[in-house]
């Protein structure tokens, strides 16, 4: 994957973020690769059902 790395924050509750991190875990992956794991499955479902994206917002 070619790609720009870009940085992002976000705020969340103490209590998901735990039980996020158990979730990263059992799968085997680090929250990181966790979150990009599921954005990548979000977005392949979307453009499944909506077409490509190819217009950046």
């Amino acid at each position: 994957m070619d790609y720009e790395e870009i940085r992002y924050t976000i705020r969340l509750d103490k209590e998901l973020m735990r039980k996020f991190r158990y979730v990263a875990q059992y799968d085997g992956r680090s929250v990181n690769r966790e979150i990009i794991h599921l954005m990548l499955l979000k977005v392949k479902d979307f453009e499944k059902k909506e077409g490509p994206i190819t217009d950046s917002v």
